[in-house]
């Protein structure tokens, strides 16, 4: 049975290391809630502080200065912190496996660490983990028989041994080739349906976060940019780190001189299998040329971004007739 999602805060955390010779502060004055249930990404580019952000959630690292909460109290010290960390599963960039166990060993390593269960419960059990993230005719292959994400579907599968209610995914995808990303990201989008897993999910690509998450916050050297749903930060950014790292998955045409106004429509779900665009033209005195875009999806959630040339008399009319459709249209600023 597994444990409650939990809800996690940060309440004006900071966070400095200090060696002999210097000092130097990763994270400055967080505040952030992250909602029970959802898959909540922090994304920022190398050393803005984001897997120093999450290993603050299970105690790898102490903040200098305020506090985390978990479900509402502050993260406690001795066997409390131990039955605390019991509560949170991590998977990491480079899996950590233990080279010389088979998966169905590595798994079953995490409950006997525990002391959960019996022989006979634990092993009934990591049959049923390996089962989930789909590598029950791989149990008694190494690491080293493995592919990466065959590996890192072991190391989730470790990370549930002890039925947690968060799940912290640190650059959980970096060191896989695009299909297994897209195989890892689905199976976390499964077991956060069927388990109601919190799960936090550090990269730094916004791509991932664009596919896998609800929420997202975007840190730049240690602050704390901007915090919003994957559509507003990535379609309506207020903040120019947010703008940065949306930018490459945005479509960008060069301006081919004509002097025509260009557009920018945006519009989800049964919108992008409509007629939109044919019905914003018939029957006026109107052209629309689309001149770049795509068609993707936020989660399971799809969308159109494409940026467009519109020109005639009737163009405001046209214009009028997208937003009636619900289409968000912008000017295209060069």
């Amino acid at each position: 049975m597994y444990n409650s999602p939990l809800p996690v805060k940060f309440i004006n955390v900071s966070k400095e290391f200090v060696s002999h010779e210097s000092r130097h502060q990763v994270l400055q004055g967080i505040d952030l809630e992250i909602q029970s249930g959802e898959v909540f990404g922090i994304v920022g580019p190398s050393g803005a502080g984001k897997s120093t952000l999450i290993r603050l959630i299970n105690a790898l690292e102490l903040p200098t200065g305020g506090r985390v909460e978990i479900h509402g109290s502050a993260i406690g010290r001795g066997r409390e912190l131990g039955a605390m960390r019991q509560k949170i599963g991590m998977i990491f960039q480079q899996f950590g496996l233990l080279s010389s166990k088979t998966a169905r060993q590595n798994v079953l390593y995490a409950l006997e660490l525990a002391k959960a269960g019996t022989p006979q419960t634990r092993r009934a059990k990591v049959d049923d983990l390996l089962e989930r993230v789909g590598l029950s005719a791989h149990a008694d292959k190494y690491p080293a028989q493995l592919s990466g994400g065959q590996k890192q579907r072991v190391g989730i599968a470790r990370a549930l041994a002890n039925d947690p209610g968060i799940l912290l995914c640190d650059e959980a995808t970096s060191a896989l080739d695009p299909e297994a990303t897209a195989e890892i990201l689905k199976l976390i989008d499964e077991l956060n349906a069927a388990l109601g897993l919190t799960v936090i999910l550090v990269t730094h690509e916004m791509d991932v976060v664009r596919r896998a998450c609800d929420r997202v916050a975007i840190l730049e050297q240690g602050r704390l940019m901007e915090v919003g749903t994957v559509e507003q930060v990535l379609f309506s950014p207020q903040s120019e780190a947010a703008r940065a790292l949306g930018l490459h998955l945005l479509p960008r045409p060069a301006d081919d001189g004509s002097g025509r106004a260009r557009l920018r429509l945006t519009y989800f779900s049964d919108t992008v299998a409509s007629d939109v665009l044919s019905a914003a033209t018939q029957g006026l005195d109107v052209s629309l040329a689309i001149l770049a875009g795509q068609v993707a999806a936020l989660k399971a959630k799809p969308y159109a971004d494409l940026i467009v040339a519109l020109d005639g008399p009737d163009a405001a009319a046209s214009v009028s007739r997208l937003r009636s459709r619900g289409v968000r249209v912008t000017e295209v600023v060069s």
